[in-house]
């Protein structure tokens, strides 16, 4: 009876060890914060800000996921507050292919 208990405890941890695990994707894939009209401010922080450096990337050629890595990388760069960081990565994952 022992050795069929701590089996089936054995079992479980290990179905529950081999589960997903929250990740980037899912932390990305929230729903935007953003109204309307930060996304349009997004839009224009994209336009101008990044393009003083640099041609502006399609955003759809980017996931979401790629687009935090990249958000993260260079919004210090152009020197974003956070609300803009959090508007121009709402307003890139916002564009539809």
């Amino acid at each position: 009876m022992k050795n069929i208990l701590l089996t089936g405890l054995a079992i479980g941890l290990l179905s529950v060890s081999c589960t997903p695990k929250s990740n980037a994707a899912t932390e990305a894939q929230k729903v935007s914060t953003s109204t309307e009209e930060q996304i349009a401010q997004g839009k224009t922080i994209f336009e101008n800000a990044c393009k003083r450096c640099h041609e502006l990337p399609e955003p759809t050629k980017f996931t979401s996921v790629e687009w935090v890595g990249i958000m993260n990388s260079m919004a210090p760069k152009a020197k974003l507050s956070d609300e803009q960081h959090q508007w121009v990565y709402d307003y890139v994952v916002s564009v539809k292919k």
